[in-house]
């Protein structure tokens, strides 16, 4: 049985991460914050916008107030992104041949459906993927595993079978959660902050369905979450 690819969105689809983190750091400046939004972003990249915003106040902040931030930073990171949006190099060419050779396919990503189409009906991706999870769709978002567990369960296809492509920390680690193996994509991480994934790439170039079955058949098993590693790669991110 050929496994089930599941791909994140940003930072995986699109190389788009720098974008974000400007619109972060331009939030910041409004709201008179200096946090380091790049260096936020490599530690939590992944989480819904509303959850990163928690963590950058020194006192609490009522949800309705989150929700106009998260709403302002994603109307400056699409005013930023507009006219720069394209498919990661490779992308296209490797979902075509995953298609062609029958794999099941998914997206799945934190981002709520406008944010979704904002990237994917505009690249016109959505015709490659036979399931799309985003924030809408599950109780907890990354690092939880419910954005994937969705997905497989959707799909009708064992978590065991699955493969993941994640360009975070914490989407990596909701991948082990749910029993998944994973594609590690380097768009804004290097290789050694990633735990134990199948393959690290910088974008789809050359990479072929033939070489991830190959990949596949030297980790039979997903590996273990490991909570404590990922928090001390949280704080020494490089």
């Amino acid at each position: 049985m050929l496994p089930t690819l599941i791909f994140d969105m940003d930072g995986v689809l699109v190389d788009n991460t720098p974008y974000q983190a400007r619109a972060f750091q331009l939030l910041f400046r409004d709201l008179g914050l200096t946090t380091n939004a790049r260096q936020l972003l490599r530690r939590l990249n992944g989480m819904p916008a509303t959850n990163i915003l928690k963590t950058v106040f020194r006192h609490p902040v009522p949800e309705k107030q989150l929700k106009e931030y998260a709403s302002q930073r994603e109307f400056l990171y699409r005013t930023l992104y507009w006219n720069k949006r394209r498919a990661m190099p490779g992308l296209v060419p490797f979902l075509e041949a995953a298609r062609a050779a029958g794999h099941n396919i998914a997206l799945g990503t934190g981002s709520p459906p406008e944010t979704i189409s904002y990237i994917v009906d505009h690249l016109d991706l959505r015709r490659y993927f036979d399931v799309v999870i985003g924030k809408d769709d599950v109780a907890k978002g990354k690092p939880h595993a419910d954005t994937f567990t969705v997905a497989a369960a959707q799909l009708g296809v064992r978590p065991e079978d699955c493969i993941v492509f994640e360009d975070a920390v914490l989407g990596e680690q909701a991948a082990y959660r749910a029993g998944m193996r994973c594609v590690a994509v380097g768009s804004s991480l290097k290789e050694k902050n990633f735990q134990h994934p199948l393959a690290y790439v910088k974008d789809f170039t050359g990479f072929t369905p033939e070489r991830l079955l190959e990949l596949l058949a030297r980790q039979p098993h997903a590996p273990k979450p490991d909570k404590q590693r990922a928090q001390r790669q949280y704080m020494h991110l490089e």
